[in-house]
């Protein structure tokens, strides 16, 4: 299903955005969620997004080209307190920039921790996708560390602390089990020939 992987388009500045063409779909989460696991294991490669011991690696927005059909986009994790206040004043406006005033994004992947409740950060970023109007999927990440019992019941845990409407999904998720991987890409395959 993933024929091509280009090596990530960085953006710093807005008003770098360029106009590609293609459908944009953005990954959104705290630091340390597990953005570039998510990333390698989606796409079947070790190491197109490097992971880190250490939070906050991510500091652009990296528009990786899937299938000459869609870009998925990382931007840097939110909530990471070693950030200087000016260094999270900056991504802030930098992701909000984007998630605003992007047209050719089409969905957002937002992703949480399967094994804790919604963070404050990540209930002011639903709050903000909903006020946008921007369709968003709730990945939870590091599935394998739960049950299928804990699994089931964190989904409905979540569907009820961040009060969810019907539309938006929640997928649990494991970059190490491969869990729901080709679920995942169905949807991002799906939701891309829409928007051809």
């Amino acid at each position: 299903m993933i024929q091509s992987v280009e090596k990530p388009l960085t953006v710093v500045d807005p008003k770098d955005f360029v106009s590609t063409g293609h459908a944009e779909f953005c990954l959104l989460g705290r630091s340390n969620v597990g953005k570039s696991s998510f990333i390698n294991a989606l796409l079947n490669r070790k190491n197109i997004a490097y992971t880190s011991q250490n939070p906050g690696k991510t500091q652009t927005l990296n528009f990786y080209l899937i299938n000459d059909l869609f870009y998925l986009v990382d931007v840097p994790g939110y909530g990471y307190a070693r950030r200087s206040k000016t260094q999270r004043r900056a991504f802030g406006r930098m992701i909000e920039s984007y998630l605003a005033n992007r047209d050719a994004l089409k969905h957002v992947f937002l992703l949480i921790d399967s094994r804790h409740d919604p963070t404050k950060d990540d209930h002011l970023m639903v709050e903000f996708l909903q006020y946008l109007n921007v369709p968003f999927t709730i990945v939870a990440t590091k599935a394998d560390k739960l049950s299928n019992n804990q699994q089931n019941a964190h989904m409905e845990r979540l569907k009820k602390l961040l009060m969810l409407d019907e539309y938006t999904s929640i997928v649990m998720f494991s970059a190490v089990t491969k869990q729901n991987r080709d679920l995942i890409l169905e949807n991002l395959m799906r939701f891309a020939r829409e928007d051809a």
